[in-house]
């Protein structure tokens, strides 16, 4: 079974994701921060990342070139999810190793499309 690192700091965003990627056939890990994710990552390293940009600690976007900078770091498939929404996050996320880009507020039907776009189902 795949894995998906769900990285926000809403547990709500966490708990909506968790039940959306578990119907798909994900086996769920949650972090509530880059910093947390990173050290999830660095203990096992998942198939995806689900990744909030604005969160304390370590925002999304640091996580994610932390992520890439780390041994088989280049893996995982990661999907931003996110309300920023201008050209420039969008152009900063992919530039940064993003494969895919969410808006909120998302659904299952959104989640389960781009996951199929990044290869992953």
């Amino acid at each position: 079974m795949k894995t998906c690192l769900v990285v926000d700091d809403s547990r709500v965003i966490r708990k909506v994701a968790r039940r959306v990627l578990e119907d798909i056939g994900f086996e769920i890990a949650e972090a509530a921060d880059g910093m947390e994710a990173l050290a999830w990552c660095r203990a096992a390293m998942p198939d995806a990342v689900l990744l909030d940009w604005n969160m304390p600690v370590m925002n999304g976007l640091e996580f994610l070139r932390n992520l890439r900078a780390e041994p088989g770091g280049d893996t995982p498939k990661v999907v931003f999810c996110t309300v920023e929404s201008s050209v420039d996050h969008i152009r900063a996320a992919l530039d940064a190793g993003a494969d895919e880009y969410i808006m909120k507020p998302f659904d299952g039907e959104i989640i389960q499309a781009k996951f199929a776009e990044a290869g992953l189902l």
